[in-house]
């Protein structure tokens, strides 16, 4: 794998909103792309990239002096299942123990909705160590709950 990492840094949702917009699958509602797209340029952002083309990124939004959260993470399709997102999330892990922050969640969508991708995206966040805590119809909507997946760093 012949990718580096680099960041976190502001102001790179235009590098992100094309990885975005290649994932329907999980980001198919273009005005939560919008909102993803607005905040990711005021947030730290780690760029994954190969050959001088960015084909992943995750951003990372801090609740507390004690907690972050994996805001949104995407790997272009073509690059999905080369340990991309593990390599994103252990640099954003290291980053965030740097500035003693001690646990970091991720939402995703919830078990109750069956959903083959998201079951995948689970397990992802599951091997990464990530716990399930709680699923809440009250973050997003009845037809999307939202699971709350955490990590003591």
């Amino acid at each position: 794998m012949d990718v580096h990492i680099e960041g976190p840094d502001l102001k790179t949702a235009s590098l992100c909103a094309p990885i975005l917009r290649a994932l329907p699958a999980w980001f198919g509602i273009e005005e939560a792309i919008v909102r993803y797209i607005t905040e990711i340029d005021h947030l730290p952002t780690l760029l994954a990239y190969e050959a001088e083309r960015v084909i992943g990124f995750l951003s990372l939004k801090q609740h507390t002096p004690y907690s972050a959260e994996i805001y949104v993470m995407g790997v272009l399709p073509e690059a999905q299942r080369r340990g991309i997102g593990r390599v994103l999330i252990d640099r954003a892990q290291a980053w965030l123990k740097e500035h003693d922050v001690e646990y970091l969640q991720v939402k995703t969508l919830g078990p109750s909705r069956a959903d083959a991708g998201y079951a995948k995206t689970r397990t992802f966040y599951a091997a990464m160590g990530f716990r399930p805590l709680e699923e809440f119809t009250q973050i997003w909507d009845e037809s999307n709950p939202c699971l709350i997946m955490v990590k003591r760093l």
